[in-house]
């Protein structure tokens, strides 16, 4: 075919759905660009599920380009699943803002679109990492726009994004050390790339990559990391002391200096909307510096602020606005098994079904927060690339959320389990965050492929004990990984040792850890539940 000058709306959401479809097809191969040799690398997953939301809301949008433009960043937005969910949400929702005011597409207003997409992607993460998806976004809208500077067409400016973009992925191990030990490139900035394969293929007719073999990893990372990408920005227990929260009145292009100004004087920032109103929200020490440059970004109105060293309740600042009466602190939690969801549930919390390799999205998230009926509501991810999701709820609706990162299930019973019914939220929060670490957690899974870590090479089928530090034990099975993994974790200091069994437990395997610990450490208390989570025979927590 005769490649297309230029793109209309229809064209847009024809790239739209090939890239759905694409990164369906290369789903497993993107997950199994994980650096760690066990079955739950999910960038793919997460990505794919992502680009379904928007194409499903794309099938209730207004045809024109503006209607699709919306209809791209709202279904990111509220489909985003995990960190690589919630930097495609930017990245889409950077790209739209340069479309959604033209007609047709052509190379150069591609190339903008392509650069504030790469600006959308770095503000998605307050602490960026090169080497990762961001890396391979900024280096691609570089080439764009350097082709579109000499005249170059539509399909010049998608091949010159494509070609920058596959030597910048390429490159991604010699700039995060993670991935080089690994042998692997980054599984998010993979991802991506399908974007200008679907994108050729509607302009050019040309097909779209076959799912091809990864490149198998050579080592195991020193420090754990759960995914292909490490982009996400946790909040630290020792954070700043106020939280300043405000609707604001503001052209959309003031908005990045007010990120900017902000990124200066704190963190957990969260800057959600568009179209003349957003919804602003940050940890600072300096409430005049936060809101002076709302101020200069435009009219800041119903202002909160929160004394989170404090626990002081909330002052609204805006004269008859009213505050929200509270109805009492709710939790809602993530696990993945039956076991687990029953398990969660009967200690009061509202469960939604998810965990390693099935992210839940912001909306699941956001319907469940709401559906509590609660003012206030504590969100246990119980999953590493869960929290950059849920750290995104507090400013989507008026329910005041607060995220307790906890990164494991047996973290996540730790922290449900502190909660106090005669507290308020912000002392909820900080005494089942102490809760949640104060468990040293530990999991036991299987490998699927060769490797290497530092106790010694790892062959297909064996048994890894997974701890703080990484991989600490290779074992022929299961139970015998998760003794030899609590010989690592549980000291006599110890006080209890919670053994959650999942699915694939053999059926002596509980005994046998627990005559272990009877005679071993003697000391600690024993509390074994049935969680029936897939992958994982055995999840430990040492208290």
């Amino acid at each position: 075919m005769r490649p297309l000058e230029h793109l209309g709306a229809g064209d847009l959401r024809a790239v739209v759905a090939a890239y759905r479809d694409a990164l369906t097809a290369h789903r497993e191969p993107i997950n199994r660009l994980n650096v760690y040799p066990v079955p739950d690398g999910d960038t793919g997953t997460n990505m794919a599920l992502t680009l379904e939301s928007v194409v499903a809301e794309l099938d209730a949008a207004g045809p024109d380009m503006a209607d699709t433009c919306r209809a791209i960043a709202h279904g990111s937005l509220m489909g985003a699943r995990g960190n690589s969910g919630v930097i495609v949400s930017q990245i889409l929702r950077g790209f739209t803002t340069t479309l959604r005011d033209v007609e047709v597409i052509d190379g150069p207003t591609l190339a903008r679109a392509l650069e504030a997409a790469a600006e959308g992607a770095y503000q998605a993460v307050g602490r960026p990492v090169e080497g990762t998806i961001l890396t391979v976004v900024r280096e691609s809208a570089t080439a764009a726009t350097a082709a579109a500077e000499t005249g170059a067409t539509l399909v010049e400016v998608l091949d010159a994004a494509r070609v920058a973009g596959a030597a910048s992925l390429a490159r991604t191990p010699e700039l995060l050390d993670v991935l080089r030990q690994a042998g692997v490139v980054d599984a998010g900035g993979r991802g991506f790339l399908l974007l200008y394969d679907a994108a050729l293929s509607v302009v050019a007719g040309r097909p779209i990559p076959e799912p091809a073999e990864t490149v198998e990893p050579v080592e195991a990372p020193r420090e754990p990391a759960r995914s292909g990408s490490s982009v996400g920005n946790g909040p630290s227990p020792d954070g700043p002391r106020y939280e300043v929260m405000f609707l604001l009145e503001a052209d959309d292009d003031a908005v990045p200096g007010l990120r900017r100004a902000w990124d200066l004087i704190g963190d957990s920032i969260a800057v959600v909307g568009g179209e003349g109103l957003w919804n602003c929200h940050i940890h600072t020490d300096d409430i005049g510096a936060a809101m002076e440059a709302g101020i200069e970004a435009g009219r800041p109105r119903q202002i909160r602020v929160t004394d989170l060293a404090g626990q002081v309740a909330e002052q609204d600042w805006v004269t008859g606005a009213g505050a929200a009466q509270p109805v009492g602190t709710a939790v809602v939690a993530v696990a993945n098994g039956e076991g687990l969801r029953q398990l969660f549930a009967s200690l009061g919390a509202v469960v939604v079904a998810g965990g390693q390799s099935m992210n839940p999205s912001t909306a699941e998230l956001l319907a469940a927060v709401e559906g509590t009926g609660a003012s206030d509501v504590v969100v246990l991810p119980n999953n590493t690339n869960i929290v950059a999701v849920a750290e995104r709820l507090d400013a989507l609706t008026p329910v005041s959320v607060r995220v307790v990162p906890s990164r494991t299930v047996p973290e996540g019973l730790a922290a449900v389990l502190a909660l106090d019914a005669k507290l308020g939220l912000e002392e909820n929060a900080k005494a089942m965050s102490a809760a949640a670490a104060a468990v040293v957690a530990g999991e036991v899974t299987q490998a699927v492929r060769p490797s290497h870590c530092d106790v010694g090479p790892i062959a297909a089928g064996d048994w890894l004990g997974i701890g703080p530090g990484g991989i600490e034990v290779v074992e022929g099975d299961a139970a015998g990984a998760a003794i030899a993994l609590l010989g690592v974790l549980a000291r006599d200091s110890h006080e209890l040792v919670t053994v959650i069994e999942g699915e694939g437990a053999p059926p002596d395997g509980t005994e046998r850890i627990t005559a272990w610990l009877t005679e071993h450490r003697p000391g600690l208390e024993i509390e074994v539940h049935r969680g029936d989570q897939p992958l994982y025979p055995y999840l430990l927590g040492v208290e």
